[in-house]
C-alpha cells in the first residue's frame, strides 16, 4: 500500500512538473526577451541623446569659423591677421580652461574621473542634476538609465562657453593687445562664464528660486559676452579717427564684406547645433520633432530680422546696409535663443524682426555714446539677448516677466562688475591697449609680424 501511494504521489508529481516546467521556461524565455528589448531601446536612447549632443557641438564648433570670417571682413586689411589669431587662440584656450576649472564651476554637483566609465566617456564627467532634471532624468536614475555618453555633454557644454569669448573679440578690435585679451578670454571661459551659467544650467538659484527660463542662452551665453565686451570697450577707448572733436562719426568699412557674408552665413548653419542641440534629448519621437521645430523657429528669427534690417535701413538711409543686414540676421537669431520651441512660426518670424529693429537704432545709440563696437557685437549679443529673453514669456506660460527680469540684471551686474575689475587689472598692470603709431600701422604689422593681405595693405 505505501508502495502504491509512493508510486501514485511520483506520477503526480511528474504529470505536474509536464504541466508547470514549460510554461516556466515560457515565461523566462518571454522575460528574457522583454529585458533584450528594453536593454535595446535604452541603448538606442543612449545613442540618439549622444549623437544629438555630437552634431549639435561641431555645429556649434562651426560657429567659431563664422565669428573669424565675419571680425577678418569688418576689420581693415591691416588687422586681419591679429583677428584671426586671436579666434584661434581663444578657442583653444577655452577648450584648456573649461576642462581644467570651468565646468565643474558650472556643474558644482558634477564629478570628474580620468580614465573609462560604463558608457564609454573618456572623462568620466557625471551629469550634474540640473542637466538631468532639464530632461526628466534624476541624477540617481541616470547611472542606470544611462542618458547619453558623458564625453557628449563635456564637448556640447565647452562649445557655448568658447562662444562667449568670440563674442568680445569682435568689438575690441582693431586696437587690443593680444596677450591682455588672452588673459581675460582665461578667466572669462573659467570663471565669470561658468559661474553664472551655474546659476541657471546648473541647477542653481535663477532656476529653483525665480524660474529664469533661457532655452539656449541669449542672457546666459549672448547678454554676458555682450556686457563684457561693452565694459571692455568702454574702458579701452574707441579707434583713432573713429569720433570726430565735433561729435561727428567717421565709419570705418570693413576689408573684405564677402567674407563677413560668409561668416554669417557659417553663423546661421552652427545656430541649427547652438539651439537644437539645447533640447538635450533625440531619443523619443517627440523629442525629434521638437528639434525640427526648434530648426524651423530658429531660421525664421534669423530671416526676420535681416529683411527687417534691409527695409529699415533703405528707408531711413535710401539705401540698404550690407553689414546692417547681416547684423540683423544674427539678432534675429539672438533673439530666437532663449525659447526657440514654443512660439509659431510667425512668432519666431517677428521675435527675429524685433532684433533686426534692435541692431539698425542700436549702432547709432552706441555711437553717440562714443562708445566703438567695431563688429556690432554689443547690439546684436547684448541688447537682441537682452529682448529674446524678455519676449520668452510671449510664447512659454511657464515664464514670469519678474523672474526674467530679475535673472537678466543679476548676471549683468555679476558680468559687469567681474569684467570690470579684470581689465582694469589688466589695464594697469600690462596695458590693454597698443600705442598709437602701432593701432596707425595696423595690428598686423606691430602685434603680429605678418600681413593677411601683403599685396594690397597700404603701408
Amino acid at each position: 500500500m505505501t508502495k502504491q501511494k509512493y508510486l501514485l504521489g511520483g506520477l503526480t508529481l511528474a504529470l505536474a512538473a509536464s504541466i508547470i516546467l514549460p510554461g516556466t521556461e515560457a515565461y523566462a524565455q518571454e522575460a528574457a526577451e522583454e529585458a533584450a528589448v528594453s536593454s535595446t531601446q535604452t541603448d538606442m536612447v543612449f545613442i540618439m541623446n549622444s549623437l544629438l549632443f555630437l552634431m549639435g557641438g561641431f555645429l556649434v564648433f562651426f560657429m567659431a569659423a563664422g565669428f573669424a570670417m565675419l571680425e577678418g571682413g569688418l576689420v581693415r586689411s591691416k588687422n586681419v591677421t591679429m583677428q584671426m589669431t586671436k579666434n584661434v587662440a581663444l578657442f583653444s584656450l577655452a577648450s584648456i580652461f573649461y576642462y581644467l576649472i570651468g565646468y565643474n564651476l558650472m556643474y558644482p554637483l558634477g564629478s570628474w574621473s580620468i580614465g573609462s566609465d560604463e558608457t564609454g566617456g573618456y572623462l568620466g564627467i557625471l551629469f550634474a542634476p540640473g542637466v538631468l532634471e532639464a530632461v526628466g532624468i534624476t541624477a540617481a536614475e541616470a547611472d542606470d538609465y544611462g542618458y547619453a555618453a558623458t564625453g557628449s555633454d563635456f564637448f556640447f557644454q565647452l562649445m557655448f562657453c568658447a562662444a562667449t569669448a568670440s563674442i568680445v573679440s569682435g568689438a575690441l578690435a582693431e586696437r587690443i593687445k593680444l596677450w591682455p585679451f588672452l588673459i581675460f578670454t582665461i578667466i572669462l571661459t573659467s570663471i565669470i562664464y561658468p559661474i553664472q551659467a551655474s546659476w541657471k544650467w546648473g541647477g542653481g538659484f535663477l532656476d529653483s528660486q525665480y524660474g529664469f527660463l533661457d532655452f539656449a542662452g541669449s542672457t546666459v551665453v549672448h547678454s554676458v559676452g555682450g556686457w563684457a565686451a561693452l565694459v571692455g570697450a568702454i574702458i579701452l577707448g574707441p579707434r583713432i579717427g573713429k569720433y570726430g572733436k565735433d561729435g561727428k562719426v567717421n565709419p570705418i568699412m570693413g576689408s573684405n564684406l564677402q567674407m563677413a557674408t560668409l561668416g554669417t552665413f557659417i553663423l546661421w548653419l552652427g545656430w541649427f547645433g547652438f539651439n537644437g542641440g539645447s533640447q538635450l534629448a533625440m531619443g523619443t519621437v517627440g523629442d525629434v520633432a521638437d528639434v525640427s521645430r526648434i530648426f524651423s523657429n530658429t531660421n525664421a528669427a534669423a530671416a526676420g530680422g535681416a529683411i527687417t534690417a534691409l527695409i529699415l535701413t533703405q528707408l531711413l538711409y535710401k539705401k540698404p546696409d550690407l553689414t546692417m543686414v547681416l547684423n540683423g540676421a544674427l539678432a534675429g537669431l539672438v533673439s530666437i535663443t532663449a525659447e526657440p520651441l514654443t512660439p509659431s512660426l510667425g512668432a519666431a518670424t517677428l521675435i527675429g524682426a524685433v532684433g533686426g529693429v534692435i541692431v539698425v537704432f542700436a549702432v547709432p545709440f552706441l555711437d553717440k555714446l562714443k562708445i566703438d563696437d567695431v563688429v556690432g557685437a554689443i547690439p546684436v549679443h547684448l541688447f537682441a539677448g537682452i529682448w529674446g529673453t524678455l519676449a520668452v514669456v510671449l510664447t512659454n506660460s511657464d515664464a514670469t516677466i519678474g523672474g526674467q527680469v530679475i535673472s537678466i540684471v543679476i548676471v549683468g551686474l555679476f558680468v559687469v562688475v567681474t569684467s570690470a575689475i579684470v581689465w582694469l587689472i589688466l589695464k594697469g598692470v600690462m596695458g590693454i591697449r597698443v600705442s598709437e603709431e602701432a593701432e596707425i600701422a595696423g595690428l598686423d604689422t606691430a602685434e603680429m609680424g605678418m600681413e593677411a593681405y601683403p599685396e594690397f595693405t597700404n603701408r
